[in-house]
């Protein structure tokens, strides 16, 4: 418990964004429930989600992608000093050019928000059947529903990314998708069955 502490004394210093807890503590008793054995996650940052969800339960093995090397190196130390090496693979590179064979349970994506939709298409077929893809930072801080909150244009930009990114859910013939106003804005897809 103490090393999670310092991850999240480490971000707050040093603005890296991590998870909001309501967002996280959601996601972990997901996780706990539908009995979840693998986890890929898009965006490790220095990797305190990525802890917290091997934490979750015994069995749990976790995949993260992170193209900052900087963050990547940071997030290796913190997983080690977890003792969670073996249970943690840390991949360092560009989420759109990693190839995984891998099949997980429960896909997270969180890094570059311009990006979701294409980090969506190219890893759904990693879902397992009755996987799920979790979306976070739907709402970017209530900008997404309220656009007069920033006046910065590459924020503005950002956000109009987003507000595509859920139209792009919303419409989604192949899965469904379930929005929840908890921590930043989270959702959770789930394949269709026809």
């Amino acid at each position: 418990m103490e090393e999670e502490k310092d991850i999240k004394t480490y971000a707050r210093k040093n603005s890296v964004p991590i998870m909001q807890e309501d967002g996280i503590e959601f996601m972990l008793q997901y996780i706990k429930e539908h009995n979840v054995k693998k986890v890929l996650e898009i965006g490790t940052a220095i990797g305190y989600s990525t802890i917290k969800f091997a934490k979750a339960r015994e069995d749990i093995l976790v995949t993260s992608i992170e193209i900052d090397i900087d963050r990547h190196i940071q997030a290796r130390q913190n997983v080690a000093d977890c003792g969670l090496s073996d249970r943690i693979t840390l991949i360092n590179g560009d989420a759109m050019t990693v190839e995984l064979e891998d099949k997980f349970d429960l896909i997270f994506i969180d890094a570059a928000k311009a990006q979701y939709i294409k980090f969506f298409e190219k890893y759904k077929n990693n879902l397992t059947e009755d996987g799920v893809i979790f979306s976070d930072n739907l709402s970017f801080h209530g900008m997404v529903e309220d656009l007069s909150l920033t006046h910065n244009y590459s924020t503005i930009k950002l956000v109009k990314k987003i507000r595509k990114y859920v139209e792009f859910l919303k419409q989604n013939q192949e899965f469904e998708t379930t929005f929840y106003s908890l921590g930043d804005g989270v959702s959770i897809s789930k394949r269709r069955t026809n």
